[in-house]
């Protein structure tokens, strides 16, 4: 078991127990990417997507596991994140990190500094690009993103032909794939199967053109489990690692274990009496006599306050309601009348224990990304 650890000007490292910790677990992580494996050709690639922290996992962590399974690409959202891995020896020097968002200009340098794969979505940043990369005489590697229909990124499939054809012949941009991303990759429809035709087309016409084959990668998650056509050269999986289906249509089809549990202690108790009221604005009334159980978690580390009074933690296998609204660093739950819960006791909020990050977003009118995102950078990591 290993645990981040924080130093403070003048202090010590943080106490060994945390009142509040994400438990990550490496077996679950290995299973889920097993599970991926399963579903992909022996010469297809998986980038192991860990932007955002690993989706709250641990980035680095995470990393670290996915390249002792075989992994060589890691997808981030920015540069910032990139070099967080390079910096913390996450993945090894010859493993490639592709940022999904285009470079501003000014941080080309840093590209070519932790040799980090760019995404270039025009000409612009093409241009941009490979001034840079000819000022330090050092050939930048880039990916092409292809809009074909997500709407956020990437150039139209009528210019990605000539954007593609401008990196391969440029002496300072080394061309290392072409992307895609679905709007809807949980649903057999005739737009995702647009997408996918928009894409092989444009790719086929560069490879015809260049006479080689380039990286190409689209499938997602859900793509994974809907549109087998989709995983081309490589695949993307990111929930998928993490334990969860992409949405409630994929529900049942791949068998998935949650790879964080969150809990937090139980750091107050007291006995109510019959029209008590808990918390912010009076939501909660207690209907009788009854223990409430005060829980070192709030919004401010990632449980979302539109979970108000509408999920449950489990203390000792028990599933308790929370009661009240959630504040910014604590909830309270209703225990009953139990006398076998105690203070320093272990709440889960959502994990492998009780219910998953799926159930906890569907009571917060969201999606387990979301949920996982959003656990903070102070509740401690602690990797098993």
């Amino acid at each position: 078991m290993t645990a981040d650890t924080t130093t403070f000007p003048g202090e010590s490292t943080l106490p060994g127990e945390h009142l509040t910790e994400a438990i990550i677990s490496s077996n679950n992580l290995v299973y889920n990417f097993r599970k991926i494996q399963e579903r992909i050709t022996d010469n297809c690639r998986i980038m192991g997507i860990v932007k955002a922290n690993a989706y709250g996992h641990g980035a680095s962590h995470v990393s670290k596991t996915l390249e002792s399974l075989g992994v060589s690409d890691f997808g981030v959202a920015n540069i910032q994140e990139a070099i967080r891995l390079r910096a913390e020896d996450a993945v090894s020097q010859n493993a490639a990190i592709l940022t999904f968002c285009p470079p501003l200009p000014t941080h080309l340098p840093l590209y070519l500094r932790y040799d980090i794969t760019a995404t270039i979505c025009d000409h612009d940043t093409l241009y941009a690009a490979e001034s840079v990369a000819s000022a330090h005489n050092t050939p930048l590697r880039v990916q092409v993103n292809i809009d074909t229909g997500m709407g956020r990124l990437g150039t139209s499939p009528e210019h990605a032909l000539s954007l593609l054809k401008a990196v391969e012949t440029s002496p300072y941009l080394r061309l290392e794939g072409a992307y895609t991303h679905f709007a809807q990759s949980t649903r057999q429809d005739d737009f995702t199967e647009g997408q996918l035709s928009a894409f092989r087309q444009v790719c086929s016409e560069f490879e015809h053109h260049a006479a080689k084959s380039i990286c190409k990668h689209a499938a997602n998650s859900g793509a994974l489990l809907f549109r087998t056509d989709a995983c081309l050269d490589m695949v993307r999986p990111g929930i998928m690692l993490y334990g969860y289906p992409p949405d409630e249509n994929a529900n049942g089809l791949v068998d998935l274990k949650p790879v964080m549990e969150l809990r937090a202690k139980v750091i107050f108790i007291k006995d109510v009496d019959a029209g008590t009221t808990i918390s912010y604005n009076r939501q909660w009334t207690a209907p009788s006599r009854r223990r409430i159980a005060t829980i070192s978690a709030g919004y401010a580390d990632g449980y979302h306050r539109s979970l108000s009074n509408h999920t449950k933690v489990f203390i000792r296998g028990t599933p308790c309601s929370q009661v009240g609204m959630v504040t910014m660093d604590q909830i309270m739950v209703d225990i009953g009348n139990k006398s076998d819960i105690r203070v320093g006791d272990d709440a889960v909020l959502f994990g492998w224990n009780g219910h998953g990050a799926a159930d906890t977003a569907k009571a917060a009118g969201t999606i387990s990304y979301e949920i996982l995102c959003a656990v903070s950078s102070r509740v401690r990591r602690v990797f098993v």
